[in-house]
């Protein structure tokens, strides 16, 4: 397969919004390079779908992304990381091309966790699909084995959000009764990650129901971080990603739906543009 080999943009994929929030922690912290964000918003949520499902759709994301000139795609979708990344990156990327690099949003987070807890017992607050796959419990225990780590599902979470309810009064009872669960579930945790993009719209919220002394881990910045720090030991794939601070954006949706939602997350009007896929 013949792909672009020029410099060009950091690929940012998401199944719908959420990813938003991880483009913003990276644009944050490195803001000289050039983003192109795909949302696959026509075919969103990916959480209640198949394995072999997901793994379909985020396989034609990122070979999209690749024809347009990425050298490295980031998957800011839980969902997509846990049921995706490692058959692309063990399967397809060694046949398109061996020098493209794909990651996910897990390990990340999975890295920093044990030095941010004290009681070794940690939470995780993600979509269904996200706690069924175990991806979670799988890479912490990998890096951390002493750790305890419990998950909950919250179904709700992300429609509140793309619906603007996330301020709403409504959205304390979905709230409340998550957070509720995963303490009672297991009372000695001191740590919840937000394992889903959409939730740190959310946080406010959180932090009202969740016990003081307990700690909220929102992704964005811990995923900037380590792809920052990839960046510095990867130079050869470093040239290959643009620097001109610019983004631009992709959906499979409609143009003027995803610019309305793209502004409960970035709070900045953007521009993009419909693509198909598949």
């Amino acid at each position: 397969m013949k792909l672009p080999s020029t410099a060009g943009p950091i690929g940012i994929f998401d199944s719908g919004y959420g990813g938003l929030t991880i483009l913003h922690g990276i644009r944050q912290l490195l803001p000289e390079y050039d983003y192109l964000y795909l949302g696959d918003n026509a075919r969103a949520p990916y959480g209640p779908r198949s394995f072999d499902v997901v793994y379909e759709f985020t396989r034609q994301a990122v070979l999209r992304l690749f024809e347009m000139g990425c050298h490295l795609v980031v998957l800011g979708c839980n969902t997509a990381s846990a049921k995706a990344l490692r058959t692309i990156q063990q399967v397809d990327l060694p046949q398109w091309d061996a020098d493209r690099r794909v990651l996910g949003i897990i390990r990340p987070t999975a890295e920093v966790i044990g030095s941010l807890t004290q009681s070794r017992h940690v939470g995780v607050l993600a979509t269904e699909g996200t706690i069924k796959s175990e991806s979670y419990n799988l890479e912490i225990h990998k890096l951390h084995p002493d750790l305890t780590v419990s998950g909950v599902a919250c179904p709700f979470w992300v429609p509140l959000v793309e619906y603007n309810e996330a301020d709403s009064p409504g959205a304390d009872y979905f709230v409340k009764k998550r957070i509720d669960q995963i303490m009672r579930l297991d009372p000695q945790i001191d740590t919840i990650i937000l394992g889903c993009t959409h939730y740190p719209l959310l946080m406010p919220k959180i932090l009202k129901y969740l016990p003081s002394g307990v700690r909220v881990v929102p992704q964005g910045e811990y995923v900037a971080d380590s792809l920052k720090h990839y960046l510095q030991r990867h130079t050869d794939l470093d040239s290959l990603c643009s620097k001109g601070a610019t983004v631009h954006y992709l959906t499979t949706e409609n143009p003027q739906k995803f610019k309305e939602q793209a502004q409960i997350f970035l709070h900045e009007p953007v521009e993009v543009e419909n693509i198909t896929l598949g």
